[in-house]
């Protein structure tokens, strides 16, 4: 018996049908469409290839909820950018547990985050967004989630 393995990947690593196959649950948990064939229609895929593969891709901020994420975040040496990264985590709902930075060399720094996920805790997905669209945040990257 093989266990599964699974892999976090940004939006833009992932293939195009497997985001439509995404698209077109939500279409069908929403009722926006009533049947698969009237989703797969509308996000132009076939329905053999709704059933391969819906199963097995789910949006990472659904899962989220009670869970511990660890994140790096690399960004530059700047007054109040720590805070505004740290602000971002506070305006989502989520609860920071462990915060590290790394001594800043030329001009730039690492920083270690340990994240709870709550109930109260927005969209995920959007939180890194957001905190990687801060001015001097070079790049937010996902190391574990428990």
């Amino acid at each position: 018996m093989s266990k599964n393995k699974y892999f976090l990947v940004r939006e833009k690593a992932v293939p195009e049908v497997l985001l439509k196959v995404v698209e077109a649950k939500r279409l069908l948990e929403t009722r926006k469409v009533l049947t698969v064939q009237d989703a797969v229609d509308q996000v132009g895929i076939s329905r053999s290839s709704f059933y391969k593969y819906q199963d097995d891709i789910l949006e990472f901020h659904d899962t989220t909820q009670g869970t511990t994420i660890t994140l790096t975040v690399q960004m530059d040496d700047e007054p109040g950018l720590l805070s505004e990264v740290l602000k971002t985590v506070a305006d989502y709902g989520a609860n920071i547990l462990t915060i590290h930075q790394s001594i800043p060399v030329n001009g730039s720094a690492s920083l270690s985050l340990s994240v709870q996920v709550l109930q109260t805790t927005g969209n995920v997905t959007e939180m890194l967004t957001a905190m990687e669209e801060k001015s001097g945040v070079h790049y937010v990257k996902v190391l574990a989630r428990e």
